[in-house]
């Protein structure tokens, strides 16, 4: 009998979940298709609604019964940033496997609360940063791992969006300080996923934020107070020694999803462009200097699990289909086999990076990674 599943959440990234909680027995063809037990909203008529639509057995308008349902194996948390806490300790303390979208928590205490939970749960808890599922990423993994840009000594990321861009967009939750800081915590995170994916942990940070716009309007007139930051910046040490950047706005015209990423060794440069999902960027100075230049590797079925998906290169995946793969190695996980997930060890250093920068922005210097506490 496959893995029985609770969803609390059906908006973007709920129903992301659900395509991928439905496909992932097709797609790879090595696990049990799941059942989809339970779905929970904040309305039962949603819920109801929500569970016929992605296939779910029940609804309820309750998460807490939700969490402690014997035919739940695992919950999908995807609900805004500040009930995640709330929710996963729930799910861990009643016995569940947790995935969790990211961040982690909008505080860390919050992330921390949430990591002791998982030491004495004996469950899995994994992040929702999908990305990292990307066989291009997968691929640049290998290639850093194989010495193909020799030692790294520089990487810089950026993220860009542009759903915060319009000054006269209504003040929303995203704004809220109870959000958290802003694109530090809603964006950076995902930069900061790569980074621990391919390299660990970051060592030191120099950070900045700012608001594009102090105020925004609201409804029936007037404006309220901007309360956290749509931009952030800093500056990086890799626990290798390696020099970084990061850069992210989610106010940048023009911007839908972009994500770039640059990889500067002794030997060549990797770069990945998130709006050009399927395509690595190689360079490598062994190459005659007349032909020299970047090559571009397009993904295909030589990139596991590309395969799975499509059995011709050059048709790509899309953000939905890394969802599938994250499902699959959950299932994996949950089974006993190695997999490419960011567990909330993970999640509590990423929390941890985020919330130097942070420190840092209020201080104006260099901040220790390890010497943050809640």
């Amino acid at each position: 009998m496959g893995i029985g599943v609770g969803l609390i959440g059906t908006g973007y990234m709920g129903k992301c979940h659900a395509l991928a909680w439905n496909a992932v027995a097709p797609v790879f063809g090595d696990v049990e298709r799941p059942r989809l037990a339970v779905l929970a909203e904040a309305t039962a008529e949603l819920a109801q609604r929500k569970a016929g639509e992605f296939g779910f057995a029940r609804a309820t308008a309750d998460w807490r019964s939700l969490v402690e349902d014997p035919a739940v194996d695992v919950v999908s948390i995807t609900t805004p940033n500040k009930f995640h806490a709330e929710m996963a300790i729930s799910a861990l303390r009643a016995g569940k496997h947790v995935w969790c979208e990211k961040p982690m928590a909008t505080s860390l205490a919050d992330a921390q609360a949430m990591h002791a939970a998982w030491k004495a749960s004996g469950r899995h808890a994994v992040l929702g940063y999908n990305y990292v599922q990307n066989p291009a990423m997968r691929l640049i993994h290998r290639l850093v791992g194989e010495g193909a840009v020799g030692t790294v000594n520089h990487v810089r990321v950026e993220m860009d969006e542009d759903f915060m861009a319009d000054a006269s967009a209504p003040f929303s939750i995203r704004s809220e300080a109870s959000s958290g800081y802003g694109a530090l915590d809603d964006f950076a995170v995902h930069p900061l996923s790569l980074l621990r994916a391919v390299f660990g942990g970051v060592e030191r940070v120099f950070g900045d934020m700012t608001r594009p716009y102090a105020e925004r309007p609201v409804s029936g007139g007037g404006t309220r107070a901007v309360e956290n930051y749509d931009t952030a910046t800093a500056l990086i040490r890799l626990d290798n020694g390696a020099s970084g950047f990061i850069a992210v706005n989610r106010a940048a015209w023009g911007r839908k999803g972009r994500i770039q990423l640059q990889i500067f060794g002794s030997e060549g440069t990797l770069a990945f462009e998130q709006e050009r999902f399927n395509e690595v960027q190689l360079f490598t100075r062994g190459d005659a200097r007349e032909t020299q230049g970047f090559r571009t590797i397009l993904s295909g079925p030589a990139h596991p699990p590309y395969d799975r998906f499509i059995p011709a290169p050059g048709h790509g995946l899309g953000f939905n289909d890394l969802k599938v793969i994250e499902c699959r190695e959950l299932i994996g996980k949950i089974r006993g086999e190695a997999s490419t997930l960011l567990d909330f060890d993970d999640g509590l250093a990423i929390e941890r990076t985020v919330h130097a920068i942070a420190r840092s922005f209020e201080t104006g210097g260099w901040v220790k990674v390890d010497s943050v506490t809640a």
